[in-house]
C-alpha cells in the first residue's frame, strides 16, 4: 500500500510539472524583458534628467588627469606648510633600590624617552651594566641616544 501511495504522489508531481511547463512555453505572452531600444541621445537625456553626469571616455580621461594634477599641486603647496619641529620629551626618572634594567626600560618607554624596551635592556646587557644601576632621580630627554641615557642612569 505504501509503494502505491508513493507512486501516486510521484505521478501527481510529474503531471503538475508537465502542465506548468506547457503553459509556460505555449503561452502567448511575449514579455521577455525587451522594452524597445533607445538612441544614444535619448539615453543621455534620460540619465541627465535623473541627475547623472554622462561623459565620453575621452572627457572622463581629461577630467581624471585634471583632478590628478590638482591633487599633486595641492600636495606640493601643503608640503612647505608642514612643520619639521620634533617634540622632545624631558622627564625625571626615579630609580629605587631593587629595580631592574627592565623596570627602568618600562619607565623610559612610558615617558616616551625610548621607543623599545628590548633594545634598551639588550644594550645594558651587552655593556655588562646590569648590576650597576644607581638609585636616584635622573633627568633624561627623548633626543638622547641610548648610550647617553645609560651613561646617566648606570655606574660605568
Amino acid at each position: 500500500m505504501k509503494a502505491n501511495l508513493i507512486r501516486s504522489f510521484a505521478a501527481g508531481l510529474l503531471l503538475a510539472t508537465v502542465v506548468s511547463g506547457s503553459v509556460y512555453f505555449l503561452s502567448g505572452d511575449s514579455s521577455n524583458g525587451e522594452q524597445g531600444s533607445l538612441s544614444t541621445e535619448e539615453m543621455k537625456t534620460a540619465l541627465t534628467n535623473e541627475g547623472y553626469k554622462v561623459l565620453t571616455e575621452v572627457e572622463y580621461a581629461d577630467e581624471l588627469a585634471a583632478a590628478q594634477i590638482e591633487a599633486e599641486e595641492s600636495q606640493e603647496q601643503a608640503a612647505p606648510e608642514e612643520t619639521t619641529e620634533t617634540v622632545v620629551y624631558r622627564t625625571m626618572i626615579t630609580v629605587t633600590q631593587g629595580m631592574t634594567s627592565i623596570d627602568v626600560g618600562d619607565a623610559l618607554v612610558s615617558a616616551k624617552i625610548i621607543a623599545n624596551r628590548q633594545d634598551f635592556t639588550k644594550l645594558v646587557e651587552q655593556k655588562d651594566l646590569v648590576h650597576d644601576l644607581r638609585p636616584g632621580t635622573f633627568e633624561v630627554q627623548s633626543d638622547m641616544t641610548l648610550d647617553e641615557v645609560i651613561a646617566i642612569i648606570f655606574r660605568q
